[in-house]
């Protein structure tokens, strides 16, 4: 039995050979990568929605070499401390499955037996996290509509992706756990320093969400150095920077080969009251 549900009759889904189907014979093609397609078209604001392409090869390619590990280290060490035997997990917003992957893995690796769906709004990302990961299910679905049953989750984890309060709430459980991953205020500073004439940190504040304890607030930091083009490249096309940079500064980052980061996060830790 899946961890999703059917997005047209809110049917569980049996997950076929080629195919999830529901109860009412609702149908949905598993690509050949080992993902689905759960979004409905009036829920899509493009025709391909989400990261593009070039994006999710670049974001596939810069975490593969594991600049970001201290970050899915302290996330898996959280995990790890804030499950039982059988958890039912959701990376809401997943990407390539970087995340996800990591996790499953970690609990698997520890004797446990977890459930582990991933959802995003981009087919191109998924192709990489469904090959990246057999162990969990993934599907094209909206953070804001999310393909899962009303206090089906244990854990939901949000890494740099839209934050659908009302849905996350809908879907954890009472006492459930809620990991939502933001980027520190120098997180990525030099790179900025490149791009902008004038950069600014990004804001850093604790805000409590009706519906949830706040627990903690976790650091993740490390520094990083990139020796060449094609990583700060990838790093560059897998921020929301690529979109909304002078000429100017995409001609600097061009000119510089050897790059150091502050790769800095912060894991807001919240706990879904009984009571929501």
């Amino acid at each position: 039995m899946s961890l999703f549900l059917c997005p047209i009759c809110g049917g569980t889904l049996n997950r076929g050979e080629r195919t999830y189907i529901c109860p009412q014979g609702h149908s949905y093609d598993i690509a050949k990568e080992g993902f689905t397609y759960l979004l409905p078209p009036n829920q899509k604001h493009s025709s391909a929605p989400g990261d593009d392409k070039g994006m999710a090869a670049a974001r596939r390619a810069f975490l593969s070499k594991g600049f970001y590990r201290h970050l899915l280290d302290t996330l898996t060490d959280l995990v790890l401390s804030h499950t039982g035997q059988s958890p039912v997990l959701l990376d809401a917003g997943c990407g390539e499955g970087c995340y996800t992957s990591g996790i499953f893995q970690a609990l698997a690796g520890a004797g446990r037996e977890p459930r582990m769906a991933g959802t995003d709004i981009s087919k191109f990302a998924l192709r990489y996290a469904a090959r990246r990961e057999k162990g969990a299910e993934f599907a094209v679905a909206s953070s804001y509509r999310l393909p899962l049953a009303d206090r089906s989750v244990d854990l939901l984890l949000n890494c740099f992706s839209p934050l659908a309060l009302e849905e996350f709430q809908r879907v954890l459980r009472p006492g459930g756990w809620f990991f939502y991953v933001v980027p520190a205020a120098d997180h990525l500073w030099a790179l900025k320093e490149i791009l902008y004439d004038h950069p600014y940190p990004n804001e850093e504040k604790e805000i409590p969400y009706e519906g949830f304890s706040y627990e903690a607030v976790v650091p993740a930091d490390r520094s990083v150095t990139l020796d060449n083009q094609e990583d700060i490249q990838n790093l560059f096309r897998m921020t929301p920077y690529y979109w909304k940079t002078p000429k100017s500064g995409v001609q600097r980052l061009t000119e510089v080969d050897r790059l150091t980061i502050q790769a800095a996060f912060r894991i807001h830790v919240f706990r879904r009251e009984n009571g929501a």
